[in-house]
């Protein structure tokens, strides 16, 4: 998966979990928790999202890893 690819499945995850949140005004340093507002069940969600769209499994030791949309689009780049 390239890193274009990855930004769209990110953005379309984001959208399915948060359909309140803007994505107008997100950018690659928000941070998914924090910035975005989501609560522990919506990251959690959100990583099940990811994986059942691309196939990508994240294991919670990686979640550090995924805390902004730019990690979340650079891990699954680079595993996709």
């Amino acid at each position: 998966m390239n890193e274009q690819d990855a930004r769209e499945a990110v953005h379309a995850a984001i959208g399915k979990v948060a359909p309140d949140v803007d994505m107008a005004d997100v950018d690659e340093d928000s941070r998914l928790r924090q910035d975005l507002e989501l609560d522990s069940l919506d990251f959690l969600r959100l990583v099940e999202t990811i994986d059942t769209v691309t196939g990508v499994d994240i294991p919670e030791r990686d979640y550090p890893a995924v805390a902004t949309v730019k990690g979340l689009i650079d891990y699954l780049a680079a595993r996709g």
